[in-house]
């Protein structure tokens, strides 16, 4: 699928569809539950998709029914199905293998070829030392892999690189027979280890974490009740809608969105208003495809940094942005840890989403600025976590066509 899109002025009220990161934390503690859980308005495309399947095949029976999603957990104990194919899920890769560890037959992973790039050596090695088994059926490190557990307490360090991988281990660690110590040299993408502990603390799980020291402790011979949750709309999502507004100049008002949640990208909407030049993306890496095409419009250079883990996203993100940007009249230049953004006039190009949702929606932002036309491969992408984007950035009056 392609988008072609010309300059739009944004107006109007749009409704966020749901936290795709609270949809998989969700999906997972209902899943590890003992009882009937509810989870009301979740995200059930894409990377959410993904995290149902694995959910069924951690053992859960699963209903979607019209008051929302029911599952029935496994009450800690995963009944494992033999395969589990996570698309491009790593949020969702990273979660489940951790669950799967619970059990004592081994189960394989797998997904499409932009998560058999990613790094799971981190994960997979803690997960060995607490009791597991793998075995790597390509890279070491990466996907596809079998693991087998059963894993037990005890005392980890992991990589906090990836917050996924701090967040997996405290989501399993009350569900293990002895406590468990978990160990970082640094974290990265803190928001969203917050939003885990958030988790944690409705469902009374006894922890304590150290943020300054990078130690958290987990009681073990704990269990997940089963929960009723609405699940909030994405500030992720919304982060398109809030720069879209900021660069075509529309009135926008961007609703189903609580900002009393610890999801990060809510410091977009502080960015927007104060317009740094200087901009650390550490807590917030999701945000950078849309910041970088909002940066092109500044009338001063932005420097992006701090944010080398975007490189390891479904895409490079700092690498595809700036080659894209580029080609409709960007001027970029690329840094480890980010890009330095010049002043910009854009004009329409063909340009690729690189199957990778935020790029896709991104470009979509700079096309409705750029000059001309700009065709955008790779669109259906976008559904990963923003099913309904074309449709609601229509309503808004965004110049968007669907082509093949």
């Amino acid at each position: 699928m392609k988008w072609v899109v010309r300059k739009s002025i944004l107006n109007g009220s749009i409704e966020i569809p749901a936290s795709k990161s609270h949809t998989i934390r969700a999906i997972l503690i209902a899943g590890l539950a003992d009882g009937e859980s509810v989870i009301k308005k979740p995200l059930l495309t894409g990377d959410g998709y993904s995290a149902l399947k694995a959910a069924k095949a951690l053992g859960a029976k699963v209903e979607e029914r019209e008051d929302g999603l029911h599952i029935w957990g496994v009450a800690g104990k995963p009944k494992l199905a033999e395969f589990c194919d996570m698309e491009n899920s790593g949020t969702g890769l990273n979660m489940f293998t951790a669950a799967a560890a619970l059990g004592n037959t081994p189960i394989r992973f797998d997904g499409d070829n932009s998560l058999r790039s990613r790094p799971v050596g981190s994960l997979l090695s803690a997960l060995e030392k607490l009791g597991a088994k793998v075995e790597y059926h390509d890279k070491n490190g990466k996907p596809p892999f079998t693991i087998c557990g059963k894993i037990n307490g005890g005392s980890v360090e992991i990589d906090g690189t990836n917050s996924q991988y701090l967040s997996s281990l405290l989501l399993v660690s009350p569900l293990l027979e002895n406590p468990n110590k978990i160990s970082l040299k640094s974290l990265f993408e803190r928001p969203y280890v917050e939003m885990t502990l958030r988790w944690l603390d409705k469902m009374g799980i006894k922890y304590s974490a150290d943020f300054e020291n990078l130690v958290f402790c987990v009681e073990g011979n704990q269990k997940y009740s089963p929960i009723n949750e609405t699940i909030t709309g994405d500030f992720s999502s919304a982060t398109f809608s809030a720069v879209g507004r900021a660069l075509t100049g529309g009135n926008v008002d961007i609703r189903n969105l609580d900002f009393s949640d610890s999801q990060g990208d809510k410091g977009v909407f502080e960015i927007i208003e104060k317009n740094p030049a200087e901009i650390d993306l550490n807590a917030m890496p999701d945000a950078l495809p849309a910041l970088s095409v909002l940066a092109t419009k500044q009338n001063f250079s932005t420097r992006i940094f701090n944010v080398a883990q975007a490189r390891i996203k479904e895409t490079d993100r700092i690498k595809v942005m700036t080659e894209e940007l580029t080609k409709m009249g960007a001027k970029i230049e690329e840094l480890p840890d980010g890009m330095i953004i010049h002043p910009s006039k854009l004009h329409g190009a063909q340009v690729s989403g690189h199957n990778d949702h935020r790029i896709v929606m991104a470009l979509a932002l700079a096309g409705m600025i750029a000059e001309g036309e700009t065709t955008i491969d790779t669109a259906q992408a976008a559904a990963v976590t923003y099913p309904t984007f074309v449709e609601d950035f229509r309503k808004l009056g965004a110049n968007i066509e669907i082509t093949t």
